[in-house]
């Protein structure tokens, strides 16, 4: 869709010459990956002191289990939507079980969700049961920043969204939000408020093209040097996965 065309192209400043492209930050690079530890869960977070593996606890052969010390409610949504006991789950199904500890979310966000925590070599779009695990985890710090962060209660504005990405150790440029908020507003200019779902759908974009630009910055300067292809390969997978 054109709106995350125009963001995705927005967050970097291009400058091309001789087939390569100088990406380069606007703000100084995040100091460090993406790590928050403000949690706030609809179900309990996974136990550490638990030993006992999904398949022996549920009856499943799956070739990969979830983690030892998985939540059982975390568990139990998994199978609740994997009714052919595949061991995979896919977007409708994703997007069911989220509902159960969450709200429901838009399939676009959800297919962006498959897409940030699958395993890269995993053709369809589809997740295991460790990713799922995984996803719901950060879904919880997620929420707990989007509650912390959404001071009157009424949807996070552009102020809020950039003090919340912040946090998550991304510094945004200004017109960069912008242009990402702009998208919510209803195409009448005016103030926009993001929801969870809109939250995540704007934050998990922002996390994963900058990580994405920073396995091509291997010394964290802010700027980096690649190809147009490297370039078109990076962005264009969230126009496309997730539309």
């Amino acid at each position: 869709m054109l709106g995350l065309m125009l963001l995705g192209l927005g967050l970097i400043l291009v400058l091309m010459g001789g087939g390569r492209v100088r990406m380069v930050y606007s703000y100084p690079p995040p100091a460090q990956a993406y790590h928050v530890s403000h949690q706030s869960y609809s179900t309990p977070p996974p136990s550490s002191t638990s030993s006992t593996p999904y398949s022996s606890n549920y009856g499943y052969n799956y070739s990969n289990p979830f983690p030892p010390g998985t939540d059982p409610e975390i568990i139990r949504s998994f199978q609740m939507v994997d009714r052919d006991n595949s061991g995979f789950i896919d977007d409708s199904e994703l997007q069911n079980a989220l509902s159960f500890g969450y709200h429901r979310f838009s399939l676009s966000t959800v297919r962006l969700l498959i897409f940030l925590f699958k395993n890269p070599s995993e053709r369809p779009l589809r997740i295991r049961p460790s990713e799922f695990a995984a996803l719901w985890s950060c879904l919880g710090q997620w929420r707990g920043i989007y509650e912390r962060f959404d001071r009157d209660r009424c949807g996070i504005d552009v102020d809020e969204l950039r003090d919340a990405l912040y946090s998550l150790g991304y510094a945004v440029p200004p017109s960069v939000l912008q242009l990402l908020i702009s998208r919510y507003d209803g195409g009448n200019g005016r103030k926009a408020h993001l929801n969870f779902d809109s939250f995540v759908e704007c934050g998990m974009v922002i996390k994963g093209l900058t990580e994405k630009f920073k396995e091509k910055d291997k010394r964290y300067t802010g700027s980096a040097t690649i190809t147009y292809e490297d370039f078109m390969s990076m962005v264009l997978p969230y126009l496309v996965t997730y539309n």
